[in-house]
């Protein structure tokens, strides 16, 4: 009664909960389903995207319970956390019964459960048994590990194992397992996925951790873009691009070089990658100017902020700033120029010269049309910047998952009988069988090698 009471205390019940099958089931389920959910909402676009596009109800919703960074919530770390939970303690409570077969203190061989067996490898042969006995001793040994010998009422039988230690292949896959979701909980707690975009000839310390949120992280050094190349193929498709980089700490220089596509920079724990890049200004500008009354086509080199006067006494213009993107009346106009226009009685005009569009200024209608007609870019790179400490944990998982599998599905434990009889005291019969804990199949194809190389031993 003690007993029973003592199987039954809280502590039992807690461990058999986690060592539970169905426990393992329900949490594999509620991830993929929340998988699902991660793959189907987008993650961690900014608020105003969520709100559009699922309205205001349902966006407290995903807030409330983090769906718009789920891999990050905590629900779904606490997740993880009781599937390693359950994979630890159903190996333990399997390791114990797993130790004794692979390091038993004494191999016990039982011939009866060999001599039950259907599927055996029979041949006969002029030999004595003695003298088959010594052969297929020897033989055994060197094709398949130590040998052990049992006297039978009817003659003598051998018996032969290998591959015990392929039984620990399922904890090598459960320790595999255990590796990508550590290493994936480690990332998700203490690192970092960010983007950072630098100028040419400008330093940075801040990472925009979620693009449209305002979420940024300052970092214990500067990147310093030096200088961004790209080449391109005739088609005007980029062929390669990079970016010579510096790092400083405290104002010096630690480290300097290129950084390509596939090629990162990593530095304490940190890797840059190159994202992408963009025209971030430019300078040198030499700008077009077509009367629209004479039809003469005059140019002008510009600096932005920097007045220039104009033909036909028109006035003055000034090169304002460059846009990446301009917007216009709901439509992205591409790269443009955005200037103004002081006529000789002081009036402001915009003109906006987008450089996909050469004739748009056209439809401004003033008496002097405008167009970009040649500028020297100024890039920007482009570099995502990640930080994840459980990569390795997430390496060694892959390696280990990659043995275990081969070990588990590949490999056994296989076990040998051959019994050498003489019962007619004529001919000796000699039969062959083998029992694994997997892959059957295979071990009746190799049963079949054996025997027929035994038979071929027997002169």
């Amino acid at each position: 009664m003690n007993k029973k009471a003592s199987n039954q205390g809280p502590l039992n019940r807690v461990w058999m909960f986690f060592c539970s099958v169905k426990l393992t089931v329900v949490i594999l389920l509620s991830l993929a389903f929340t998988s699902v959910i991660g793959t189907l909402i987008p993650q961690n676009a900014s608020g105003a995207f969520y709100l559009q596009k699922y309205g205001q109800g349902w966006n407290e919703v995903f807030k409330a319970l983090d769906i718009v960074d789920m891999y990050n919530a905590w629900w779904f770390l606490l997740l993880l956390g009781l599937l390693v939970v359950n994979i630890v303690v159903c190996s333990i409570e399997r390791l114990g019964y797993t130790w004794k077969i692979i390091f038993p203190k004494k191999v016990v061989f039982r011939l009866e459960r060999f001599q039950r067996l259907k599927h055996k490898e029979t041949f006969s042969c002029d030999n004595s048994p003695d003298d088959l006995v010594s052969r297929y001793e020897v033989f055994l040994k060197k094709r398949v590990g130590k040998v052990t010998r049992e006297t039978t009422d009817t003659g003598t039988a051998l018996f032969a194992e290998t591959g015990r230690w392929t039984r620990i292949g399922v904890y090598v896959v459960h320790l595999s397992i255990i590796l990508l979701l550590v290493g994936a909980v480690l990332g998700s707690l203490w690192g970092f996925k960010g983007h950072v975009s630098i100028p040419e000839g400008q330093t940075t310390d801040v990472v925009e951790l979620k693009q449209g949120a305002h979420e940024h992280l300052t970092l214990d050094f500067s990147i310093r873009c030096n200088t961004f190349d790209v080449s391109f193929y005739d088609t005007g498709a980029p062929n390669e691009f990079k970016s010579n980089i510096t790092l400083l700490e405290k104002g010096e220089e630690v480290l300097t070089c290129d950084i390509l596509v596939n090629h990162p920079l990593r530095y304490k724990g940190i890797s840059l990658y190159q994202s992408n890049y963009g025209t971030a200004s430019a300078k040198n500008v030499t700008l077009a100017i077509t009367s629209r009354g004479s039809g003469m086509v005059y140019q002008k080199l510009l600096e932005f902020n920097q007045p220039v006067d104009l033909p036909e006494n028109r006035g003055q213009f000034i090169m304002e700033r460059f846009a990446s993107g301009y917007n216009f009346r709901g439509h992205n106009l591409g790269e443009a120029f955005v200037g103004k226009v002081i006529s000789p009685d002081t009036t402001e005009t915009s003109v906006i010269i987008p450089l996909k569009f050469p004739t748009f200024d056209k439809m401004r209608g003033g008496q002097l049309i405008f167009a970009v007609e040649n500028f020297e870019k100024q890039y920007y790179t482009g570099l995502q910047v990640n930080k994840d400490p459980g990569v390795w944990c997430v390496y060694a998982g892959f390696i280990l998952m990659i043995i275990g599998c081969w070990v588990t599905f590949f490999m056994s434990h296989q076990s040998y009988c051959v019994e050498i009889r003489n019962p007619d005291g004529t001919n000796t019969l000699v039969e062959v069988s083998a029992i694994a804990n997997r892959n059957a199949q295979s071990l009746k194809l190799k049963t079949a090698r054996l025997a027929s190389t035994m038979k071929e031993l027997k002169s």
